[in-house]
């Protein structure tokens, strides 16, 4: 049987060894607060490997399912959900946006393009603002709008970041509206060349995630010193990729952007400095 400690270290080592920049931002909260965040994180994780992995999509969505009914059952010997089970009992975590990041999984089964913007933030909401809604009680609080925000925006990021694998899973994040509006076609993307347009179309991208970013930003005003910390290092490294990624003038296909460690303490430490 899994018990409470065997289980959070589990979800630690499994933030460190996982998340790109998750872990670095946790570092500076108290161990309870970091053990909630990284449970979480173990849970979205899981959620992401079912969606991506290499399973038929009928037994993906059985799995995907099986999810919903399992956040409301015990937790039974599974680290992840003793985990989370634990930091649901301490924190507030709403079960609502559990269930959301469930439904954004089950949604990349079915959907493959988003015709708007409007369609893309309504998928965004659920597999990165439901995350942030669901930290936000660790946190402290704060007004949830603001944490889904900043989690379209960093959502906004990772798609820019991975347009190239997102086509090899055959999906397109970029709406379909915009693609023609700039004169890319989609197929263009397979080619792994970066033309005019599309630099000219993740440009604009960039930039719409940089609004979303800075009024997210408006929640650390809302929340205690550790926990402001740890919220704006995570947008610090997820600003130094996007910068990275138009210094590069959008080439999105070279691979993704690399943060140094030594880089992202920079980041963490900036923060502590100010």
């Amino acid at each position: 049987m899994t018990t409470t400690a065997e289980a959070y270290a589990e979800v630690e080592r499994l933030t460190r060894r996982r998340a790109r920049n998750f872990a670095y931002g946790i570092m500076v909260l108290p161990r309870p607060k970091r053990r909630a965040i990284a449970a979480i994180y173990a849970f979205a994780r899981r959620v992401d490997d079912i969606a991506d992995g290499e399973l038929r999509v009928e037994e993906k969505r059985a799995r995907l399912e099986e999810l919903h009914v399992l956040l409301d059952s015990p937790p039974g010997d599974d680290f992840a959900l003793v985990a989370l089970a634990d930091a649901r009992g301490r924190y507030p975590i709403p079960a609502a946006a559990l269930h959301a990041f469930v439904e954004g999984g089950l949604q990349d089964l079915e959907v493959t393009r988003y015709a708007s913007f409007e369609d893309l933030c309504g998928y965004c909401r659920l597999v990165a603002g439901a995350v942030g809604v669901a930290c936000l009680p660790v946190y402290g609080g704060g007004d949830p709008e603001l944490a889904e925000t900043l989690g379209v925006a960093l959502q906004l990021i990772n798609i820019i970041r991975d347009v190239a694998e997102d086509w090899s899973l055959g999906r397109v994040y970029l709406p379909t509206e915009e693609l023609a509006a700039f004169g890319v076609a989609e197929e263009e993307i397979g080619t792994g060349i970066m033309t005019p347009q599309l630099q000219a179309l993740l440009g604009f991208q960039a930039a719409r995630a940089r609004v979303h970013l800075e009024d997210g930003l408006h929640l650390l005003d809302q929340l205690d010193r550790r926990s402001a910390l740890c919220v704006g290092a995570f947008a610090g490294l997820y600003r130094a990729t996007l910068d990275r990624i138009e210094a590069s003038g959008y080439d999105v296909f070279a691979g993704p952007p690399h943060l140094s460690p030594f880089e992202k303490l920079r980041i963490v430490g900036g923060g502590l400095w100010r």
